[in-house]
């Protein structure tokens, strides 16, 4: 196992070419998995003062970032991209600051690693303290957007980890050129430049063999399409964070003021449809909806919002398509809305339950009962109430940078921030003591 590291930047190159593709993976996690325990005796300080000379370097060497994220979208169109995944892919001068302002705005949240989550003393005078730790290699495997790239990095050094890439072949040259400069300015900050790996082959085998070195890489993270989240699940041989789809619910009650409802609900539907905490499936409590859906519908025709409902759903807006059971169950990514009229509040818990992923979902009522019974008997990572399902976000909550959100129940559930990927171990202060 590699053990010695040296400041100097990592040259993958040497590493995609030797001899047999599982040599260099593991060769990548062995490094990796060094540079987590040379991570330990890093300060909190030096991380910080990491993340803001990567902020700096990155204003400084924009046109060189957006020299290589050209590459990537002149070989966009050849790859069979949609405009909205080329739109995500692009880089300008704009999105890199706002890079660079991220890496700044982390530098200001509390350290996590080695704060104290409980200390109490027993009666024979033992000190018993539970202290946060990082989890120590994380596996993250990403879609082509370059800003998760050093988002990711970014959260996973400053709470204590290192971290492997793989990031999409779509952005393979704005994401290589981004883990580059973070590694050189890591060099500079005392940090191992092998704390930040970036899997640099696009034969996809690699992802399978990294998935079982669980004897150096402590959790994966997938973020994707079901499809890779779904491959990840069944050859990860170490623990998975992840979520599978965003099936979000709006319910909205018998007792919802209407004209927020309608913009809580387009806003929640269309500022953004091909993300996980878009809403998907409406459900309206029959009292209200002859007068809500028609408003409703007419406000998302701008957007061009396809409604698929049930009988009385048609009956309101004659225009809406018939739902199956599967539009119920469907993730949609796009301008599709399904719709159903229930009779009860607990008619709407149940198809929640029943259909959603989990994920997000959101009532929109004027009554503090229904409010409590939906947050407390819908089993979701995130629960709103009259607030948009767009909220659910790192950043909104106030995490800084996410990398990931979790719909699990074990270690992390929602956005997976600095705090999620740690753990903790138990610290025990004794003066002598025997048992």
């Amino acid at each position: 196992m590699v053990t010695e590291l040296h400041a100097t930047e990592l040259n993958s190159s040497d590493l995609k070419n030797s001899p047999d593709l599982k040599t260099y993976c593991r060769q990548l996690a062995e490094q990796a998995r060094a540079a987590a325990h040379h991570l330990l005796r890093v300060s909190g300080q030096a991380k910080d003062d990491w993340l803001r000379r990567s902020a700096a370097e990155l204003r400084r060497q924009c046109p060189a970032i957006l020299a290589a994220n050209q590459q990537d979208l002149e070989r966009a169109a050849g790859l069979g991209l949609s405009d909205a995944s080329i739109d995500r892919l692009r880089l300008d001068a704009g999105r890199v600051e706002a890079i660079a302002s991220g890496l700044e705005q982390l530098a200001y949240l509390p350290h996590p690693v080695g704060e104290v989550v409980e200390g109490y003393t027993r009666p024979n005078g033992l000190r018993i303290c539970k202290v946060r730790v990082p989890l120590g290699v994380v596996f993250f495997i990403y879609e082509s957007r370059p800003n998760v790239t050093a988002d990711a990095a970014a959260i996973a050094i400053k709470s204590g980890n290192a971290v492997i890439l793989r990031g999409g072949t779509e952005a393979a040259h704005s994401s290589r050129a981004l883990v580059r400069l973070l590694q050189q300015t890591a060099t500079q900050c005392g940090i191992p430049p092998q704390a930040i790996q970036w899997v640099d082959t696009p034969d996809r085998e690699a992802v399978g063999h990294l998935l079982a070195m669980a004897d150096l890489i402590d959790v994966v993270i997938p973020r994707g399409g079901e499809s890779l989240i779904r491959r990840v699940v069944a050859e990860a041989r170490m623990p998975v964070i992840k979520h599978f789809s965003g099936n979000c619910h709006v319910y909205v009650d018998r007792t919802a003021d209407l004209e927020m409802a309608v913009r809580v609900t387009v806003n929640a539907k269309c500022q953004r449809m091909g993300v996980c905490n878009a809403c998907e499936s409406l459900l309206v409590h029959r009292q209200v909806a002859a007068a809500f859906l028609p408003k409703l519908a007419e406000a998302l025709q701008p957007h061009q919002v396809v409604l698929r409902g049930d009988e009385l759903t048609r009956r309101y807006v004659p225009a809406a398509e018939p739902a199956t059971e599967e539009d119920y169950r469907t993730e949609y990514l796009g301008p599709l809305l399904s719709v159903k009229v229930v009779e009860t509040l607990d008619e709407a818990i149940e198809h929640i339950n029943r259909y959603g992923s989990h994920h997000t979902d959101a009532i929109l009522t004027q009554d503090l009962e229904s409010a409590r019974r939906f947050v407390t008997e819908v089993d979701s990572a995130a629960v709103m109430v009259n607030a948009s399902t767009r909220f659910h976000d790192g950043g909104e909550f106030g995490l800084g940078a996410e990398i990931g959100i979790s719909t699990d129940k074990f270690h992390a559930r929602g956005p997976c921030g600095l705090r999620e990927l740690t753990s903790y171990k138990w610290v025990v202060y004794g003066d002598g003591h025997v048992r």
